[in-house]
């Protein structure tokens, strides 16, 4: 009976030795997804009777870090609509973003955030071929080449409770 109540005198005495360390909770970090849009003046290339295209499409692309610096304060939803200006080797060589210029400071640290991202963006070069048949109908590529071109993204920001959430969409044209 004795030994019972020596080890609850115990306990209160050893609860005082434990420690607890405090660990700081993880940096917020951000995720991100993009949509492609078609605006209505959007200009296509025009392909000549026997002419077809291919690539023009992603095979990389790299998500938009969110910008730190305003986590704390998490501003209302951002979009970013970007023109990506694309290369014959298939490399964004220009990112153009409308109303740049005026935007408030806050607003370029989310432009500046797109632009970074999206000139790692590669895509497969877009090439035209010209097709022709010979005498016995028999069809082969009389010409070929590769063409710069745009394409048109929308970026949106978001964060909730000082947790980011990226996202950029991209429809086809």
């Amino acid at each position: 009976m004795r030994l019972k109540y020596a080890w609850s005198g115990l306990l209160p005495i050893l609860a005082g030795c434990v420690t607890t360390q405090r660990v700081p909770p993880p940096p917020p970090t951000g995720d991100a997804t993009w949509h492609m849009v078609a605006p209505a003046d959007t200009t296509r290339y025009q392909l000549a009777l026997g002419e077809v295209f291919s690539g023009g499409t992603p095979f990389q692309r790299v998500a938009p870090v969110y910008p730190s610096n305003l986590l704390v304060s998490c501003p209302s939803p951002q979009e970013v609509p970007a023109l990506l200006i694309v290369g014959v080797n298939g490399r964004v060589d220009e990112v153009r973003v409308t109303g740049e210029a005026q935007a408030a400071a806050s607003r370029r640290a989310f432009i500046a955030a797109v632009r970074t991202a999206a000139l790692q963006w590669r895509f497969n070069p877009l090439q035209i071929d010209r097709w022709a048949a010979d005498a016995d109908g028999n069809t082969h590529v009389v010409d070929s080449g590769t063409k710069p071109f745009s394409l048109a993204y929308v970026f949106r920001f978001a964060c909730h409770a000082g947790k980011s959430a990226v996202s950029a969409a991209a429809a086809t044209p």
